[in-house]
C-alpha cells in the first residue's frame, strides 16, 4: 500500500454564542478540545493532528496535548464564518510545509468518538475509494445537513 498523508484538522473558536468557551469546558477533568486530539492521535492512520484555533488558550492547550497549531485569522473565526474556510486556511497553511493528501476533518464538539471509530471510517473510505466520507448522529438540532441524491 503505497504511504499516504492524513492529516486531522480539528476547528476549535475560542467564541461561541451558545456556550461561551465551550472546547475549554471540562469533561472528565480535560477539556473538551483534549477527547478529540487524543481520539485522532491514537488513529494509527492519521500522521499529523492540527488544531486550527483564534483562541491563544486553545492553542496552548492543544499543543501541550501533543497537537500541532494553527492560528486562524479572526475573519475566519466569526459565528457566521464557515467550517470549510477554516478548513481550507489550514490546508493551505499544512501544504507550505508537508505533503497532504487526505484530510480528516474533526469535530471539536464530538468528545465519544473514539480512535476506533475514526479508524473504521478511514478504512472504510480507503476501500470503496471514495472521494468523501461524512459521518453524523440522527438528532432533532438545528444545524442539518440534507440527503439530495
Amino acid at each position: 500500500m503505497l504511504e499516504k498523508n492524513v492529516h486531522a484538522i480539528i476547528l476549535a473558536r475560542g467564541g461561541s454564542k451558545g456556550i461561551k468557551n465551550k472546547n475549554l469546558i471540562t469533561i472528565k477533568k480535560k477539556p473538551l478540545i483534549y477527547w478529540s486530539i487524543k481520539s485522532a492521535q491514537s488513529c494509527k492512520t492519521i500522521n499529523k493532528v492540527w488544531v486550527s484555533s483564534d483562541s491563544d488558550k486553545i492553542l496552548n492547550l492543544s499543543k501541550k496535548f501533543g497537537a500541532n497549531i494553527i492560528k486562524r485569522p479572526k475573519n475566519l473565526a466569526s459565528d457566521s464564518s464557515s467550517s470549510e474556510s477554516g478548513w481550507l486556511h489550514s490546508i493551505n497553511y499544512i501544504k507550505k510545509k508537508f505533503q497532504i493528501d487526505y484530510v480528516v476533518a474533526i469535530q471539536a464538539t464530538s468528545p465519544l468518538r473514539g480512535r476506533k471509530d475514526l479508524s473504521d471510517a478511514l478504512k472504510k473510505f480507503f476501500i470503496k475509494k471514495n472521494d468523501s466520507l461524512f459521518s453524523c448522529s440522527i438528532n432533532e438540532a438545528y444545524f442539518r445537513w440534507k440527503i439530495n441524491g
